[in-house]
């Protein structure tokens, strides 16, 4: 195999890898997304070690005008921004940027690169051949494989040496945003949901058959002390107050519970869950804000945030099994 198609080949293979980690570590608030996120970084660094040889190839391809070039250029470009912003977040150099995190830029290039890529490969496949899958090839997979898993643990080491603001990560990559200060909690949704305006003398949540008023949900005092892991890169740990969702279902019979937002938002969670869920309309010792999910939003531990639904309508028991949704919401 030539240069130019192992090189190609191995970035592929990366890419992929990466994009899926990233993934994995997006679902998880628990241990696997330590794991996940140290072969998402490797991936990363891999990627960086083969720009040289990548950055050969593209100007021997720049000089041939074809269909398509500048769609192959905005690729690189995604990947880039992608890699770069990765790396200020990880460090800490760069965590904000106007309204915006490192981490959407992180995760927004690498979104819009998705269709490109698939493009891309398809466009100009790569030939393999039986005689490609080698000893010798498979040797300097090894070799880079090792070589950037020792690259990303030398960053690390770095950051903790200098005293960097990446060296406070949480192991999911989160940095800790007022915690116990709810003034101070990041007001965050996922993707374009947008925070609607509902008034608590109107406001009512359906649940176990009947309809609970806000004064109603305000009377209870279930407390619990849980941490809010936003994948935009930020984690909070809250005192949180209101119902535990056991209080208001019977879930004889059901298999998930259905977690509806004002905004048409929604989860699914396995019936055995129930217990540790809890229905908030307070945090620290005031009432939640607009932004935080006000009249009530849902507090689920070990959890990533975009389980934690905002401004709950209902609460409903389904027969249907938690799994049957999209792993992550659509809208």
């Amino acid at each position: 195999m030539r240069l130019g198609a192992r090189t190609n080949l191995a970035l592929l293979v990366l890419l992929a890898a990466a994009f899926l980690t990233g993934w994995l570590a997006f679902a998880f608030a628990t241990a696997p997304a330590r794991w996940s996120l140290v072969l998402h970084a490797a991936s990363g660094v891999a990627i960086l070690l083969l720009l040289p040889w990548k950055s050969l190839i593209a100007r021997r391809g720049l000089r041939r005008p074809w269909r398509g070039r500048w769609l192959s250029i905005l690729f690189g470009v995604l990947v880039l921004i992608s890699l770069a912003a990765g790396f200020a977040h990880s460090t800490g150099l760069l965590v904000y940027f106007g309204p915006f995190t490192a981490m959407d830029f992180h995760v927004g290039a690498a979104l819009v690169a998705v269709p490109l890529a698939i493009w891309h490969v398809a466009k100009r496949r790569i030939r393999i051949r039986g005689a490609d899958l080698s000893r010798r090839t498979f040797l300097r997979g090894a070799l880079l494989a090792g070589g950037a898993v020792a690259a990303y643990g030398s960053t690390e080491l770095v950051v903790r040496a200098a005293g960097l603001p990446g060296k406070d990560r949480r192991f999911t990559g989160s940095y800790e945003a007022g915690s116990f200060d709810p003034t101070a909690m990041p007001v965050s949704s996922w993707m374009f949901d947008a925070v609607p305006a509902v008034d608590a003398s109107r406001y009512t949540l359906r649940a176990g058959g009947r309809t609970w008023t806000y004064d109603e949900l305000l009377a209870f005092d279930d407390r619990a002390t849980c941490t809010l892991d936003c994948t935009g890169g930020f984690y909070s740990t809250q005192e949180w107050a209101g119902v535990r969702i056991d209080r208001l279902l019977d879930t004889t019979g059901g298999s998930s519970i259905r977690v509806v937002s004002h905004t048409g938002y929604d989860r699914r969670f396995p019936v055995g869950e129930v217990g540790k869920l809890l229905l908030a309309t307070r945090f620290g010792s005031q009432t939640l804000d607009a932004g935080h999910g006000f009249p009530a939003r849902l507090v689920a531990p070990d959890r990533r945030g975009f389980w934690w639904v905002k401004w709950v309508v209902a609460i409903e028991v389904d027969r249907l099994p938690h799994w049957l949704q999209s792993p992550f919401p659509l809208q």
